[in-house]
């Protein structure tokens, strides 16, 4: 299988080195991509930052690149949103979506308007300084970078019919302090159209049990058409 894998925010691609690592060494091919403006030399124009409708573009134009026939894409919190736009625009080239603590969107959602209030808190304030760039919250990795506002408070436009076809997982990190997604992980227990797994370990569970989340990756059914 490929694995397509997008970080949430602030995030770069080495979040899921890894991840790779394991699902490498069971026979898979993974991309882990860093999005537009998160690059580990800064954004290359940090006076327009990129929106949500870029990122999806980008990732887009990584699954389009693939020549495999079994894709995975799979996205952490922020890129809920990414991977749901994609899947919306290319669901006949990919076999399996997962939602990695992540956000899950309907048409004109955002990362602003499916978050917590503890979170929009966050935005702003951390866009205080020029209010286009979220500045890296304490605590996270050195490698993490300035996250474009923009694509936090742009609504997705999911115009076709979602993820058609598609095998869906969600990977919940547990009830964390501050978690937006416990809600959404029990209404997913209850949907048949999904797999919910659980790694309690909180939120930035690549970094915190790779092992875990590749095994969960590794076992992944293939859709069938």
């Amino acid at each position: 299988m490929d694995f397509v894998m997008v970080p949430g925010g602030w995030q770069g691609g080495w979040v899921f080195d890894s991840v790779a690592r394991e699902l490498r060494g069971r026979g898979h091919r993974v991309e882990a991509v860093t999005l537009a403006g998160l690059e580990l030399e800064g954004s290359a124009d940090v006076e327009r930052p990129v929106n949500l409708a870029a990122h999806v573009d980008q990732v887009a134009a990584v699954v389009e690149g693939l020549d495999g026939t079994s894709v995975a894409l799979c996205g952490h919190s922020y890129a809920g949103l990414v991977i749901a736009g994609v899947a919306d625009r290319l669901g006949d080239r990919l076999d399996h979506l997962v939602f990695i603590d992540a956000y899950v969107p309907d048409d004109g959602d955002s990362c602003w308007s499916l978050t917590t209030d503890m979170f929009r808190e966050m935005f702003i304030a951390g866009a205080k300084t020029d209010g286009r760039w979220v500045d890296v919250p304490e605590g996270m990795d050195p490698r993490a970078r300035a996250h474009p506002l923009a694509s936090f408070v742009q609504g997705i436009a999911l115009e076709g019919n979602p993820w058609p076809a598609l095998r869906r997982t969600y990977i919940s990190g547990g009830d964390w302090t501050g978690s937006p997604f416990v809600e959404l992980t029990e209404r997913l227990r209850l949907d048949a159209a999904w797999q919910v797994h659980e790694i309690p370990v909180g939120h930035n569970i690549a970094r915190r049990d790779p092992q875990a989340l590749a095994a969960v990756l590794d076992a992944l059914p293939t859709a069938t058409r």
